[in-house]
């Protein structure tokens, strides 16, 4: 479904016409879900959250200044209240410990990783990805996933814009070294 341009939905809503902001979750309800879900590491808290969310986004609607995106503002409050949520439950994170790759030359991954099935690299691919922090996953997700900006990654995650372009090329550079013990080990393994 091809979805116009956010203002307009809020226009509709603020205009009296509730039923348009169910295009507004329809829009935004899987990234909604994905930030909580990053943070909180929990299906049903992450379902919580985002339909809470979405509830005090509707009754503040009226106060939304639009001197950011509407997206930015929704994704900032969800992370906020994630945040929150993950703070109330005192749940301690473990960083994850930086792996050394020292078998595997850039150019041999290179030029063998045509050898490798698509499906298994994609599988690589989640394999990686989990083993990112909660932090870096978030990150990784608002900007490859949500398609949003610098700009917008600082406004929602209250980083500074050049700490979130610092932090996406490290985590850039821990997914590719990741991807690249994990096809070293395929391709020695297939041989």
């Amino acid at each position: 479904m091809k979805y116009q341009d956010d203002n307009h939905y809020i226009e509709l809503v603020l205009n009296g016409d509730v039923a348009a902001y169910a295009m507004l979750v329809a829009k935004h309800k899987n990234l909604v879900f994905s930030i909580a879900l990053k943070i909180l590491k929990n299906r049903e808290d992450a379902e919580e959250v985002a339909q809470d969310c979405f509830v005090k986004v509707f009754q503040a609607l009226k106060t939304f200044e639009k001197k950011s995106k509407f997206s930015t503002w929704l994704y900032r409050i969800v992370y906020n209240a994630s945040i929150s949520r993950t703070r109330k439950k005192r749940l301690e994170m473990s960083p994850i410990d930086n792996y050394v790759i020292d078998n595997y030359t850039e150019d041999n991954v290179s030029s063998r990783h045509d050898e490798i099935d698509p499906e298994v690299q994609k599988a690589m691919l989640t394999k990686a990805m989990a083993r990112l922090t909660d932090d870096e996953n978030l990150l990784i997700t608002l900007f490859y996933k949500g398609e949003n900006s610098i700009e917008d990654i600082s406004n929602i995650t209250g980083l500074s814009m050049s700490n979130v372009k610092v932090r996406l090329h490290r985590i850039r550079k821990k997914l590719y070294d990741e991807m690249a013990l994990l096809m070293t080990t395929a391709i020695n393994y297939s041989k």
